[in-house]
């Protein structure tokens, strides 16, 4: 694990020293912020701390707002320390924390103890942590607090992320994005200022594979062309979707100043989150919105929601997202650009989130970036791109060639959003998007290769190995009770044992698909409900699957970004057992269609979940299900095809031949 620094979580002594010159420099920007601190009320020296023995949140005689004002005096009178080097301010600051950490033993109240565990603990380390160098804080003082956080804080914080209180098994996701960030932020700051890697390690880790909403893969919920990435609570509200955009920020801005780059993971997907949500929150001076978002249909344990709610949120959360993309990467972020034109100076917050954002992040910008992030999807049979653009850029050339070393020929210039559709015809294209900067062009970082109207992507004989014979590498592996059984025509046929015995594809092996062709030919032993034919995913919450008899004795394919809540499904007359059958299943666009035996026997229009939005699957099966309680499928398989690109019944027929 990697060693902690100190002070490393939202303010770093690099960030303090920028800002002291800044200041000394006469700055206006930075003079603004400045400004919105010492206007804040919370940073005089004249203020007496009231800790409480048990905070509490959400029940009648709640009590927690009193804790807020005086977890904010800590973190202001903090901040003008560092930046003034004025030691009143160093003594006053450290005067609240050991009054909060010789008083606090209990958080109570009904479940918004949780968000009191995550919003303020959060907070509390961040102020401690900019104390620890203050050679005026006695050590058993530094010791009484941590341990404070240790035992008050983080118990509730891990308690909320392991069982998110009692609905973790079959309702993960009955708690909104919010409230699994808050408790990740607080888990990750406690561990930083007590020193346990242990715990920033079960932060980043649930971030990244965690069930909940809060994970990376679930408070993005959809990625919509031009890297738009529809955020969890946009159907909610915008005061929450921009909390969420808040805490996210603040996790991978502390993780960043320990090493660890969450910004950039999974294709920076907090910046696809943070321009979708901006882009809401636009409006005009009566509060209009000026933009209609696009909307990938949300159903959960609060109802169904087909469109963005609300606007014109301002909430302070901007300056730390924009000047880690813009001013430190140099990518382009015009709509949350255009929201932190609209709140500079940044104020401080009511009490969810620190805020001060333009004074503790406000840089100066770096050269722009390569155009970056590409990707191209076959999308209802045509080629959809999207990338990350460069800062500053006027606007992007789009372009194609039929080799991977040119020449490309340009299609056309695009301006924001960041996404082009080509119908290039039948063949083998390579695209790259070009930059038009003040300087120039910048060519771009990425050449993607796409085949249309698509091709073999993983071919599975399961005829003696598990081998890919697509020439994609792709090779599966034979996990538990499997074995070689008498296949169609001849050869052998991977035998499924119905108990342990499944097939495991490569992490990510279908993340590059949006269009898809699955066919295979299987002969199933018994019939049993909810066994798979194949279940692509992470989790029991995102996934893709095919049930040769679902709960109502039908077959059945579904995906699914929001746990059982929202499947979305086509379905058609159970398979027969006892002789071999050919199925397949295509995406077109949102058109799912089923084939069995070479016939389309159901379609659908609204499927919306591509492999793509799944990500990069860790658990991609054959025979087994993302949910423990299901049966494994007993029988055989064989011929096990993925194709890039929704083939047509001509093409099924002649599969099932």
């Amino acid at each position: 694990m990697r060693k902690i620094t100190h002070p490393g979580l939202l303010v770093t002594e690099t960030d303090l020293k920028r800002i002291r010159d800044k200041l000394a420099a006469n700055e206006q920007l930075w003079v603004d912020g400045w400004g919105m601190l010492l206007n804040s009320g919370r940073s005089q020296l004249n203020a007496t701390p009231r800790p409480l023995a048990t905070v509490i949140r959400g029940v009648d005689g709640q009590n927690f707002g009193q804790m807020i004002v005086d977890m904010q005096r800590a973190l202001h009178l903090a901040l003008r320390w560092k930046i003034t080097n004025d030691d009143d301010y160093a003594r006053k600051s450290v005067e609240f924390l050991n009054a909060w950490s010789s008083t606090l033993t209990a958080l109570g109240g009904n479940s918004n103890v949780f968000l009191a565990s995550g919003l303020y603990g959060f907070q509390w380390a961040n102020a401690a942590e900019l104390m620890r160098t203050y050679t005026g804080w006695a050590k058993e003082d530094v010791a009484r607090f941590q341990a404070m956080l240790l035992k008050v804080f983080y118990p509730l914080c891990h308690d909320f992320l392991l069982d998110h209180n009692g609905t973790e098994a079959r309702k993960v996701t009955h708690y909104w994005a919010n409230w699994d960030l808050c408790n990740i932020c607080s888990v990750y700051a406690i561990g930083v200022f007590c020193d346990r890697s242990d715990l920033t390690a079960e932060a980043i880790n649930y971030y990244k594979t965690g069930r909940g909403n809060g994970a990376s893969a679930s408070n993005v919920y959809y990625v919509h062309p031009g890297y738009l990435g529809q955020w969890q609570e946009s159907h909610r509200d915008q005061g929450h979707s921009t909390l969420g955009i808040s805490l996210a920020g603040a996790l991978c801005e502390m993780a960043w100043n320990q090493g660890e780059d969450l910004y950039g993971y999974w294709n920076n997907r907090l910046l696809a989150g943070a321009e979708y949500v901006a882009k809401t929150n636009l409006a005009d001076a009566n509060g209009n919105a000026l933009f209609t978002m696009p909307f990938a249909p949300y159903t959960g344990v609060f109802g169904s929601a087909t469109e963005a709610a609300g606007t014109g949120s301002l909430r302070p959360c901007w300056e730390l997202v924009y000047n880690h993309y813009v001013n430190r990467k140099g990518l382009s972020a015009p709509w949350t650009k255009a929201v932190v034109d609209k709140v500079r100076p940044e104020r401080a917050d009511g009490g969810d989130q620190p805020g001060l954002g333009t004074l503790l992040y406000a840089r100066d910008p770096v050269p722009a970036a390569k155009p970056s992030g590409l990707s191209a999807f076959l999308n209802n049979g045509k080629v959809q791109l999207s990338w990350w653009g460069s800062a500053r850029a006027s606007h992007y050339l789009v372009q194609r060639a039929a080799s991977p070393d040119g020449p490309f020929t340009t299609l056309s210039p695009v301006a924001d959003p960041r996404t082009f559709t080509d119908d290039p015809g039948q063949g083998t294209w390579y695209y790259r998007i070009d930059a038009v900067i003040d300087a120039g062009e910048l060519a771009g970082a990425d050449i993607l290769r796409v085949a249309v109207p698509g091709e073999l992507w993983l071919h599975l004989p399961l005829n003696g190995d598990a081998n890919d014979a697509s020439g994609h590498g792709l090779h599966a592996q034979l996990r538990g009770g499997t074995s070689w059984g008498e296949g169609r025509a001849g050869g052998s046929a991977v035998q499924l044992d119905g108990r342990s015995g499944h097939v495991t594809l490569p992490d990510g092996a279908v993340s590059a698909l949006g269009d898809f062709t699955v066919a295979v030919w299987i002969y199933w032993d018994v019939s049993a409900v909810n066994v798979r034919i194949f279940d692509f995913g992470s989790n029991d919450v995102a996934y893709m699957g095919l049930v040769p008899r679902d709960g109502k004795d039908q077959l059945r394919f579904m995906v699914s970004r929001n746990q059982f809540w929202s499947e979305e499904s086509v379905s058609a007359s159970v398979l027969p057992t006892r002789r071999w059958v050919h199925v397949a299943v295509t995406l077109s666009g949102t058109q799912g269609t089923l084939y069995v035996d070479g016939s389309p026997v159901a379609a659908e229009n609204g499927i919306w979940i591509t492999p793509f939005q799944l990500g990069r699957t860790t658990q991609t099966w054959l025979g087994r299900s993302q949910y423990g309680g299901d049966p494994f499928f007993k029988g055989r398989m064989q011929d096990f095809r993925i194709y890039s690109g929704a083939q047509d019944a001509a093409f099924i027929a002649d599969l099932a031949r």
